[in-house]
C-alpha cells in the first residue's frame, strides 16, 4: 500500500540546495520492492527521493535485470526521452517519493541541474561497465555511494548484494568474493551487512584509477 505523508521542503536532504527549491507536494511511501513506475508508462512527471534508495531496471533481450542507476535522498528521477518510460523504477528499501510537477520543465534552472547530474552519473556508468576489472567496479562503486552520501569513511548499503551485481554487471557471487578480498586486504570493514566501514581510503581510491 502507498502511504501519503505532508513534510517540509527542509527534511529533504539536498544536494547543493537543488531539492529544496523545488516545487513542494505530499510524499509517497513506497514499501521495499514495490513499483513507482512501471516500464512503457506514460513519462512526463519527475520524481524526488525524499528518503530511502530508488533503483532504475530494464530487462535485457535474454531476460536477464539490468540496474542502471540508483538514486538516494535529494535525488530526482524519471527523465525520460520519449513519451513512455523505457525503464521500470522500484523502491529498494521503503522510500518516500515526491512527485514534481514539470509546470517549468527542464526551463526550470533547478531541475536542469539535477538532470545534468544524473546524465553525468549514467554517462560514468557506462564506463565503469565497459573498461574496468571487477575489483576496479566494486571500488568505484563504494567511492560513489560515500561521496553521494556525504561521508568520507563509510557506505551504507541499502541495496542487496544482487542489486549491487546488476547493476556492476557482475555475478552475485564475484561481488561477495571481492567484497571479502577488500575485507581480507585491511581496505574496509564490515560493520553490518548494510554498513561497510572504509579503512583505507588512499588504496580504496588508488583501486579506482
Amino acid at each position: 500500500m502507498h502511504i501519503q505523508h505532508g513534510f517540509s521542503r527542509g527534511s529533504v536532504k539536498a544536494r547543493g540546495g537543488l531539492a529544496g527549491a523545488l516545487p513542494a507536494a505530499a510524499a509517497t511511501f513506497y514499501p521495499a520492492d514495490t513499483a513507482i513506475y512501471a516500464q512503457g508508462d506514460k513519462s512526463g512527471a519527475l520524481y524526488l527521493v525524499e528518503f530511502g534508495t530508488v533503483r532504475i531496471c530494464s530487462v535485457t533481450a535474454d531476460g536477464r535485470r539490468q540496474i542502471s542507476a540508483f538514486h538516494m535522498a535529494g535525488e530526482v528521477f524519471g527523465f525520460a526521452s520519449g513519451a513512455e518510460h523505457e525503464t521500470y523504477a522500484e523502491s529498494v528499501d521503503g522510500a518516500g517519493i515526491r512527485l514534481v510537477r514539470q509546470q517549468a520543465g527542464l526551463a526550470d534552472p533547478n531541475i536542469l541541474n539535477l538532470a545534468l547530474q544524473g546524465l553525468g552519473r549514467a554517462q560514468n556508468h557506462l564506463l565503469l561497465l565497459g573498461r574496468r576489472t571487477a575489483a576496479e567496479k566494486l571500488a568505484v562503486f563504494f567511492t560513489d555511494v560515500m561521496e553521494r552520501q556525504g561521508d568520507d569513511r563509510h557506505v551504507r548499503l541499502a541495496m542487496p548484494r544482487n542489486d549491487i551485481a546488476d547493476y556492476l554487471g557482475l555475478t552475485f557471487e564475484t561481488v561477495s568474493r571481492l567484497i571479502r578480498s577488500f575485507k581480507d586486504q585491511g581496505v574496509i570493514r564490515l560493520k553490518s551487512v548494510h554498513e561497510v566501514e572504509i579503512l583505507d581510503p588512499a588504496r580504496l581510491e588508488d583501486m579506482c584509477a
